[in-house]
């Protein structure tokens, strides 16, 4: 399921985007955030981002976030979030990553 999430992202309009995605998304599968048209997020969007990460991990899926512009990414990049989720160039590479098959775990390899 992809997502486009455009405008500001703040106090005023997270609780609409949460609830969005959790009725959109699927037990066990991938959502992903096109952020290609989100021109600001402030810390209460920030949270959201972490709650639906952490709320999608825990039933099986993963989220993605896709073309993240420069404000929203210097707040993901200062508050050190931007490593710990999977963040793609575009909706289309964040699709293609999912489609790939996944790799062997390095302690797989070990033992083949």
């Amino acid at each position: 399921m992809v997502i486009i999430v455009a405008g500001e992202l703040d106090a005023t309009n997270t609780d609409d985007l949460e609830t969005y995605i959790d009725r959109m998304r699927q037990p066990g599968r991938p959502v992903v955030l096109d952020l290609g048209e989100l021109t600001f997020m402030d810390s209460t969007g920030l949270h959201v981002l972490l709650r639906v990460h952490g709320d999608v991990r825990r039933q099986g899926g993963s989220l993605h976030l896709a073309a993240v512009q420069d404000l929203p990414g210097r707040l993901l990049q200062i508050t050190e979030v931007w490593d710990a989720l999977d963040i793609h160039p575009s909706a289309q590479a964040a699709i293609t990553a999912l489609l790939r098959p996944p790799a062997p775990s390095p302690h797989l390899r070990r033992l083949l």
